[in-house]
């Protein structure tokens, strides 16, 4: 057994800090990530209250232009009503 020890002891001395700096490199790519998505989600909130905004905008032109329409058709109706 004295072999067999030896040798995952040696494997341990070896591998052992290797895998610590793999688990270090994981924990800063993890905030790294972390980051990253933090920072797109504050750009899509951004972007989303842009749109927002604009749909807002257009939709108040719409109403607009829907009552215009409106008014013009019954003005049309009154108009030919007085032709006739």
């Amino acid at each position: 057994m004295g072999v067999y020890e030896d040798v995952k002891q040696a494997l341990q001395d070896v591998v052992a800090p290797e895998i610590r700096s793999l688990q270090a490199e994981i924990k800063r790519l993890e905030e790294t990530i972390r980051g990253e998505i933090k920072r797109l989600d504050q750009k899509t909130d951004s972007l989303k209250a842009e749109i927002l905004t604009e749909i807002r905008r257009l939709d108040e032109k719409i109403d607009i232009a829907i009552q215009i329409r409106e008014r013009l058709a019954s003005l049309e109706a009154k108009v030919a009503a007085m032709g006739r």
